[in-house]
């Protein structure tokens, strides 16, 4: 069957801010004076990867909504952590905000620096996505491995290497903890972000990796990688047919993503209740829903403070797994 048309990633984001601008309107009564100026909009990881990708587009729609352009500016490095430590810094006052990323989150647990606490340095305004998780591997590689008891079976054999987009990101720790579990022999390789980590996966380097979805679905939906097991019940959204770790032999095992607005703290309460009812209404729109679904993500809005409470449970949980499977300074 031939193949629809492909749109670059630019021209999707362009057309679906388009559509969405012109049938969006702002909400009245909320903050009428904020923004005046253009809005700084904060990624603490390199152009190109999950976040970025989310906050491109959330940034398109959100400005038109707010009437202002929101500025994306990338500022990698550490893992989220050398961005988020310059944004806490920043001026409060409404024109700097971040798309909060789960390794900076990370960061400090498994490099034990003190640049930032994400239980109180900053302030949290919503969460605006779910990130799903998926165990791929490349077929070329690998041509008889299709689930992960297979895949623990091909380990056995020879040592396998995966690859993960750093060390003590989230990929990382949750496939020590798979292979603590499962005593599979993989060997870690970490990149510098997921583009490169795909890259050789693709490429015959590396013959298995922990992805986001954002990563990985268009190569699954080729056929160039092949999924074994998503990481939590959110990733059947995209592949319905694929188990979860936890239906195959490990229950209780969860591995996923999430990101949310943040602002420095001190901001003023009227910007985030401003930022809190923009993005209540556009998580829950169904075109947002569809062309986030499309991209990776799940639209997900929870306030402020659902947001600082999972914030701090999720600081709890990977804390917890790092001692586990005894992952520092790496």
């Amino acid at each position: 069957m031939k193949q629809p048309a492909r749109c670059t990633r630019r021209q999707f984001l362009q057309a679906s801010a388009m559509t969405l601008g012109a049938s969006l309107m702002p909400l009245p009564g909320l903050a009428t004076q904020w923004p005046e100026r253009p809005v700084r909009m904060v990624v603490a990881f390199p152009a190109g990867g999950p976040t970025d990708t989310i906050a491109r587009f959330i940034a398109q729609v959100l400005g038109e909504r707010l009437g202002q352009t929101i500025i994306v500016e990338n500022r990698p490095g550490g893992s989220g952590s050398v961005g988020t430590s310059q944004f806490i810094r920043a001026t409060p006052d409404g024109y700097t905000i971040s798309m909060f990323g789960m390794p900076a989150l990370i960061a400090p647990i498994v490099h034990r620096n003190n640049l930032y606490d994400v239980r109180k340095d900053f302030t949290c305004v919503a969460t605006v996505y779910d990130l799903p998780y998926v165990i791929v591997i490349n077929p070329k590689l690998l041509p008889d491995v299709h689930d992960l008891q297979q895949l623990i079976a091909a380990s056995a054999k020879r040592e396998l290497n995966y690859s993960s987009p750093g060390a003590g990101s989230i990929a990382h720790l949750a496939m020590e903890q798979f292979k603590q579990l499962s005593k599979a022999r993989m060997l870690h390789i970490a990149y510098s972000g997921s583009a490169p980590a795909m890259t050789d996966l693709l490429g015959g380097q590396i013959s298995v990796m922990m992805a986001d979805m954002i990563a990985a679905i268009q190569h699954i939906q080729s056929g160039a990688l092949r999924a074994i097991a998503v990481g939590s019940e959110s990733g059947k959204k995209f592949l319905p047919d694929v188990k979860t770790i936890a239906e195959q032999g490990f229950p209780g095992f969860e591995a996923s993503s999430w990101s949310g607005l943040i602002m420095p703290n001190g901001t003023p309460q009227a910007v985030s209740d401003r930022l809190n009812q923009e993005l209540s209404v556009l998580l829950a729109d169904p075109q947002i829903q569809e062309r986030m679904l499309k991209l990776g993500a799940i639209a997900t809005y929870q306030p402020s403070a659902d947001m600082t409470r999972r914030m701090a449970s999720e600081y709890e949980r990977w804390n917890r797994v790092a001692h586990e499977v005894d992952i520092w300074n790496t």
